[in-house]
């Protein structure tokens, strides 16, 4: 009995941690195809789930950090869903691939255009980002969902480290360390590779030439000593019959 009732509780308690890990983590969120490597370009997803159940998601706002702009923002064509990126005047030019950048996004937004989330469903909505800063280890988004009965939801709460998550948090990218130009020594690699490659082909077609030359001189010497047997067994035979005569 006392077993059966400390089975129930602990499934009463692991259930209860589930449904408010569920609830907690039913928000805005935002991550990277990938690493979102600093100073390079990255693929995100805004994963956008809808958390009323007598209601359906039909706009996301999306505002961009000022303090680390991006001047490269392209999003994806979702289906059901018109997209708009805002940009605005930077106080402090961009200098990327050695232009200068007056203007950034500042802030996409998807409509719903026939399209929607519906209760118990999400949605995500691709970017292609960059350059990513390399003096930031995060970038925070600042999120506004909207409902179609007029509800609207900030998700506009900065997370602090090594505190409690809160109630409406901001979508949060976390940067990676910067990706090392391996190119070149990828290249420098595999051009060593592909000369040891060569050389061995070399060495084995070498190796080949010469067993194929072996064997072609081993056939000559091979026939030219038949023929010169058959020539000594017919001067032989000649011989013996000028004797007999």
């Amino acid at each position: 009995m006392n077993i059966s009732r400390i089975a129930l509780a602990g499934g009463v308690a692991a259930s209860t941690v589930l449904i408010l890990a569920g609830t907690a983590s039913a928000h805005v969120s935002v991550q990277p195809q990938g690493e979102a490597a600093k100073g390079g370009y990255a693929v995100i997803n805004f994963k956008v789930p809808n958390e009323r159940d007598d209601a359906s998601t039909t706009k996301l706002e999306v505002n961009f950090p000022t303090d680390h702009p991006l001047a490269s923002v392209m999003p994806q064509p979702v289906p059901g869903w018109k997209i708009d990126v805002t940009k605005s005047k930077l106080a402090k030019p961009l200098d990327m691939h050695g232009k200068k950048i007056n203007e950034a996004v500042s802030k996409v937004t998807w409509t719903a255009d026939g399209g929607k989330i519906e209760p118990g469903r999400f949605q995500q909505f691709p970017l292609s980002v960059g350059q990513l800063p390399e003096d930031a280890d995060q970038l925070v988004f600042k999120a506004i969902q909207t409902y179609d009965n007029k509800e609207v939801v900030r998700w506009i709460e900065e997370p602090k480290d090594g505190a409690e998550e809160p109630e409406s948090p901001a979508p949060v990218l976390k940067l990676t360390a910067a990706a090392e130009d391996a190119h070149g020594a990828t290249a420098a690699s595999g051009s060593g590779a592909a000369d040891k490659d060569a050389a061995a082909k070399d060495k084995q077609t070498t190796a080949s030439a010469s067993s194929s030359s072996s064997d072609t001189t081993a056939r000559v010497l091979g026939i030219v000593g038949i023929v010169i047997g058959v020539a000594g067994v017919a001067f032989g035979v000649l011989a013996g019959r000028r004797r007999t005569a």
